[in-house]
């Protein structure tokens, strides 16, 4: 009971996507820009009110700005974690960049006033979310990128 894999002897060209940077860069610049410039440095500046949608159970549900941006965080995160699936030279910078990012979040959380916030703390663990899963999938995806016939 032996069997045979015979590998192909030329390489396959491997569909190779964009460069994107990373996503999480976004809710990153739009929490900076508001903290510095909307809200005075000051991080208790999150918890303002946008709007309030009444429920049917009589309470009204509100979203706070906060709230927003960690929705576009969340959402940021879903699609780097799509972005990890691709496998090549790109990718690889992709998550070097992502590590840094992280390492910026971090940076920022401990040393600035306006970050120390929950939202802030947030974003800066989907950003390391971000770099583990990325690595975790390409590595995985990786191991199984072997063309058999």
């Amino acid at each position: 009971m032996s069997e045979t894999v015979i590998m192909p002897t030329h390489t396959v060209p491997r569909s190779r996507g964009p460069f994107i940077p990373p996503l999480l860069v976004v809710p990153f610049v739009l929490y900076n820009i508001a903290a510095f410039l909307f809200f005075g440095g000051s991080p208790a500046g999150w918890s303002n009110g946008l709007f309030s949608i009444p429920m049917v159970s009589g309470t009204p549900w509100a979203l706070t700005a906060g709230d927003f941006l960690l929705v576009i965080g969340i959402i940021a995160l879903f699609l780097e974690i799509l972005k990890s699936t691709n496998s090549g030279r790109a990718s690889i910078m992709e998550h070097m960049l992502s590590m840094v990012l992280f390492v910026v979040f971090l940076i920022e959380f401990l040393l600035i006033g306006a970050a120390s916030s929950s939202v802030f703390f947030l974003l800066m663990v989907m950003s390391l979310i971000d770099v583990v899963a990325g690595f975790t999938v390409s590595i995985t995806s990786a191991g199984r990128d072997v063309t058999m016939n």
